[in-house]
């Protein structure tokens, strides 16, 4: 039985893989799915930031590759990637609308979506106005499919003792979280994780809540939204 959500929100553009023409015969061919998704992980892809927007296919292509033959995760390990002109991609296959496991945030992965936003953002970098707003438009609607509120506190399990916690440490992240609050890395970069308060607080607001601090309870109602949904 499906279940409706109050607070979903709506499904912004997305380019899908056939619209980048990925190469399907080189991935593998078995998506693996979690129960739902309940967090989502900040990225960036670590690449050059003077590029011109058309030409961001062949960047996914070049990553594509370079992230199943190189690092041999199978597929892209993002589940999504954002350009500066904020242009929303389809990275790991298996259906933008269902909960793919990804290869993001080692220890992780299961129930979260991972978002990369194509380039560098270290210290003192730019992010552009339009890519902020959309990682926060896709978040918002990621997570509003269970009901999870991006400003509150989420309970995750690391499944990898090379995470930030032992194999089996359960502990709280927010419902939008870098990449480096799991795993020892400067990724998504300082001037990108310095945006995540912000990138939150759009992403509640694109779901139709009112701003306010995240509470305990707001957490509990969204763990227990996601329990009853299966």
């Amino acid at each position: 039985m499906s279940v409706a959500f109050p607070r979903a929100a709506r499904r912004p553009t997305i380019v899908l893989r056939t619209q980048w023409r990925a190469d399907e015969t080189k991935r593998d061919p078995y998506a693996h799915y979690a129960r739902g998704v309940t967090a989502i992980f900040i990225h960036h892809t670590d690449t050059p930031n003077g590029y011109d927007c058309a030409d961001v296919p062949r960047t996914l292509r070049n990553l594509y590759t370079g992230q199943t033959r190189d690092n041999k995760w199978g597929d892209l390990g993002y589940n999504f990637l954002v350009d500066k002109c904020g242009t929303v991609y389809e990275g790991r296959a298996g259906g933008a609308d269902r909960p793919v496991v990804g290869s993001h945030t080692l220890g992780f992965n299961q129930g979260t979506t991972g978002i990369a936003a194509i380039g560098t953002f270290g210290r003192g970098t730019h992010v552009p106005a339009a890519m902020e707003h959309a990682i926060a438009a896709l978040a918002a609607w990621k997570l509003g499919l269970r009901g999870i509120d991006p400003t509150s506190k989420v309970l995750l399990t690391s499944t990898n003792d090379k995470s930030r916690y032992a194999k089996g440490t359960s502990a709280d992240f927010d419902a939008i979280s870098g990449h480096r609050d799991g795993y020892a890395t400067n990724c998504p970069g300082e001037a990108l994780f310095a945006r995540l308060p912000a990138i939150r607080e759009i992403a509640a607001s694109l779901q139709g809540r009112s701003p306010r601090a995240p509470t305990g309870a707001a957490r509990a109602a969204s763990l227990r939204s996601l329990q009853q949904s299966h």
